[in-house]
């Protein structure tokens, strides 16, 4: 919850540090992607390090380090200490998020899993959805350092809970020493994807700096597979990669996490820009994805134990993709009871994914590498946002607006242009059917 949330409440909070600091939009930006970046390059380096260490120290270590960071932000002088220890934040947030699937694995038996795993997502739809209405206030009456204040007593309790709480003793692995080696050759491919997915809305698909930046991940990421082939211990097992639950798990939580963020920002900037909503109204219009997200995760396991991973994942997954081509027919003559309908649909059917690739994901994580296999899990759903977002992006025509300064083009959003865009990303969410399909029966 502390991580969804934290990056929520940033959201609201970039103007007023952009005035108070006096950074320009691309230092404000760099607030979010170099935390991002840190996440997403050493979360499979942090889960294996839980494998080793022990999950618990791992959380500890994370979330205290977490607030830390966070206190720091708070006394910041200047953008450049702002952005730095966001990636600092982003180093300890990687450290905790997978704890937190394997500890669940070692607490809770097969058939309470589920139920475990949709207590957990539930939390985090809670802390997204309440992030941006927390970080108004909190911006509106003691500035944007606030929106960082608050994650030290939530670090500390989280801290004192993870201390008083007593957890099974994991399976112990053979366990060699860390190769660095394949640690660096994994962060930069996963730093270098994010990087270069994250550019897509400002230099395009075709652009060189994209272009570039895919061939150098794809570069790290040939380099990693040909060192691991050769390494006696792997940074990523290969009775991991062997998994074909856990890796069709992987793939849909990547495809569905696009689909469900790419959807979010075209039809944010539909409501805003097409429609002409203020964002409170966008807001509410969007409510009711996070209702749906909330109450059906506890749905979702409920029916991945009466039907079973596959035909619960497989409804999840079309219902997503239903609800994107269904926001891609919107109008400016569309109800606000039909955009309602569509988020709902589009909430609920991504808790159903989320619940039931998560709980396969954790549930058949092979004996010792459940660190591993959820610091993959919390990879795949960093870096599918990233690409949801920069195919619908690289769909949508950058041109200057009036609400933009000419330096800062703005997305125009049309009609034709909104549906071209959100039809790219149904037909990655649809990709998502290929994975949900190969998940266990029972």
């Amino acid at each position: 919850m502390i991580v969804a949330l934290d990056g929520t409440v940033l959201l609201v909070a970039q103007p007023d540090l952009q005035r108070d600091l006096g950074a320009d939009v691309t230092q404000v930006q760099w607030t979010s992607t170099g935390y991002l970046l840190a996440v997403a390059a050493f979360l499979v380096i942090a889960g294996r390090l839980g494998d080793r260490y022990g999950h618990k120290r791992l959380l500890l270590i994370g979330v205290l380090g977490f607030g830390a960071a966070s206190a720091g932000i708070t006394l910041a002088p200047g953008v450049g200490w702002v952005i730095g220890l966001r990636a600092a934040q982003g180093v300890f947030g990687a450290l905790l998020q997978p704890a937190t699937l394997a500890l669940l694995r070692l607490v809770y038996p097969a058939d309470r899993l589920g139920t475990a795993v949709a207590a957990r997502t539930s939390a985090i739809g809670v802390a997204a959805g309440a992030g941006p209405v927390l970080g108004g206030v909190l911006v509106a009456h003691w500035g944007w350092r606030a929106v960082f204040l608050i994650n030290i007593p939530a670090a500390l309790a989280i801290a004192a809970l993870t201390l008083a709480v007593r957890t099974p003793v994991p399976p112990r692995t053979a366990f060699r020493r860390f190769d660095l080696a394949a640690g660096a050759l994994l962060a930069a491919a996963l730093a270098v994807l994010v990087h270069t997915l994250a550019g897509v809305p400002d230099h395009g698909w075709t652009g060189v700096r994209t272009v570039l930046g895919l061939v150098s991940a794809v570069a790290f990421a040939a380099g990693l597979v040909a060192y691991e082939r050769r390494s006696a211990q792997p940074v990523v097992p290969a009775v991991v990669t062997r998994s074909v639950p856990v890796m069709a798990s992987m793939a849909l939580l990547l495809v569905t996490s696009g689909g469900m963020f790419g959807a979010l920002f075209v039809a944010t900037f539909f409501l805003q820009q097409g429609l002409g909503l203020d964002p409170l109204t966008t807001g509410l219009r969007v409510l009711p994805l996070t209702v749906l997200m909330v109450l059906g995760a506890p749905a979702a396991a409920a029916g991945a134990r009466r039907f079973g991973p596959r035909r619960t994942a497989v409804a999840g997954q079309a219902g997503v993709v239903l609800a994107i081509i269904g926001l891609s027919r919107l109008s400016p003559d569309s109800a606000w009871p039909e955009t309602g309908v569509l988020f709902a649909v589009l909430g609920a059917g991504f808790a159903t994914v989320m619940v039931t690739a998560t709980g396969t994901v954790v549930g058949d994580a092979p004996p010792g590498h459940a660190g591993v296999v959820g610091g993959l899990k919390q990879t795949a759903m960093n870096v599918g946002p990233t690409l949801g977002i920069a195919v619908a992006a690289g769909l949508m025509p950058l041109t200057s607006s009036a609400v933009a300064a000419p330096a800062e083009p703005a997305l125009a959003m049309s009609g034709p242009a909104m549906g071209q865009a959100l039809m790219a990303v149904a037909a990655l969410a649809a990709l998502g059917l290929v994975p949900a399909s190969v998940l266990p029966r029972r």
